[in-house]
């Protein structure tokens, strides 16, 4: 993308397609000696629910197995300059504030196009990153 340039870029991702393909972007639009932080967040688990599928398995070790799936994932040698961080929290807000907390100066985020009646149930990622990051974002459309 001729004119965008960054410094250091937050790509967050959901291990889909789209999400990998920010990565790649934001990837493009990093100088050479800047960094990508590709960053995911895990949902808070609740103990409680009856369907909770992570009963016995600790938050430290959930993340210890994103991470290694997104090491896996970013194992590739055009990954070299990325580096990996999982959160626990809103997505939205977590990515928000990893961006602010790394004095990140761009967010590139895939949005995954919901219709009018899924976003509103769902809420949006990217819309809410928006709202809440400190730097411009740039939502790629899928």
């Amino acid at each position: 993308m001729a004119g965008l340039h960054s410094k250091k870029a937050v790509a967050p991702v959901d291990f889909s397609d789209f999400s990998i393909a920010s990565v790649d972007r934001a990837l493009e639009i990093t100088e050479e000696d800047g960094v990508v932080h590709v960053v995911h967040v895990l949902a808070e688990v609740n103990y409680a629910d009856p369907g909770m599928m992570y009963a016995g398995v600790s938050n430290e070790e959930r993340v210890v197995e994103v991470e290694r799936q997104l090491r896996e994932r970013m194992s590739d040698a055009k990954y070299a300059k990325v580096q990996i961080a999982v959160r626990i929290g809103d997505p939205g807000r977590e990515i928000a504030v990893y961006a602010e907390t790394e004095a990140a100066d761009l967010v590139v985020i895939a949005s995954h196009g919901y219709g009018f009646f899924k976003h509103m149930l769902l809420g949006s990622v990217a819309e809410r990153v928006v709202r809440l990051a400190h730097c411009p974002v740039l939502v790629l459309r899928t």
